[in-house]
């Protein structure tokens, strides 16, 4: 994002990105926890005793250890710049890790159907177009101080789809490895996830780099309701023929008896 325009989009972005974290860390997972208990029947527990099972196995997620370890650590006046080098130099080399080693894992583990990969795509394309049907009304709606800001909502709807939902539905499936009993049911399609995320990547990207690409073409609001109404659009087109293509169209003649086809051959002879 910081190529196309400047650092502090960069920071708008990082804060609008909050509310998404929170999303995806907390409510995701406690999705994801309720989810579980209703395909394995576990509702006889209380809701106390679920309340206290979710908030420690949120506490065991590696991400949530490390935000609440730099909140105590800020609370009580550390940062970057104040503790030891060597352990600064650690956390900013894990930072850079984080992205390649995810996208390797995605390659490593991704099976790739032709049949899920375009049901996969209509989706996004849904996905996208309300985006950008919603990013469109917003700029109509509202005056925006820049062309920055304009572009940073059009785009921000459009990111690809987290890793850690992915990471839940995995934490969701050690617990039915280690409780299964003899139920071979599954909360989450783990398979699918992980298309879902190889997808996202690249379509994600191609679509931001052309907004970007654009220039200020995209600060219309016209222009961003046309290109998400087109992407609303080709789903169903596809579903469409799909759909047709399913249908026969063949007329079935009447078939002739034996001696109707030697009459009509005499009268064709006479």
């Amino acid at each position: 994002m910081i190529e196309y325009l400047d650092e502090e989009a960069l920071a708008w972005g990082a804060l609008a990105d909050v509310g998404n974290k929170v999303y995806v860390l907390i409510f995701s997972y406690l999705i994801a926890m309720t989810w579980y208990y209703r395909v394995h029947r576990l509702g006889k527990r209380s809701k106390g005793e679920k309340v206290k099972q979710l908030l420690f196995a949120m506490l065991k997620e590696p991400i949530n250890l490390v935000l609440i370890l730099a909140i105590l650590l800020l609370s009580i006046g550390w940062n970057m710049d104040t503790i030891p080098g060597f352990i600064s130099k650690s956390i900013l080399s894990l930072k850079d890790m984080m992205t390649p080693l995810i996208l390797l894992f995605i390659g490593l583990s991704v099976i790739l159907k032709r049949k899920q990969i375009q049901s996969i795509i209509s989706l996004l394309m849904l996905r996208a177009g309300i985006s950008l049907l919603l990013s469109g009304a917003l700029i109509s709606l509202f005056s925006f101080s820049s062309t920055t800001a304009i572009l940073l909502a059009v785009v921000f709807p459009l990111s690809s789809c987290s890793f850690w939902p992915f990471a839940h539905m995995s934490a969701v499936r050690q617990l039915e490895s280690v409780t299964e009993n003899g139920n071979p049911s599954r909360t989450f399609d783990l398979e699918l996830g992980i298309n879902i995320l190889a997808v996202s990547l690249p379509f994600s990207t191609l679509i931001i780099l052309s907004i970007f690409s654009a220039g200020d073409y995209f600060t219309n609001p016209v222009h961003v309701l046309a290109f998400g109404a087109l992407l609303l659009l080709i789903p169903f087109i596809s579903k469409v023929i799909s759909w047709m293509k399913t249908l026969d169209f063949s007329i079935d003649l009447p078939k002739k008896s034996r001696s109707e086809k030697q009459s009509f051959r005499r009268q064709i002879i006479q």
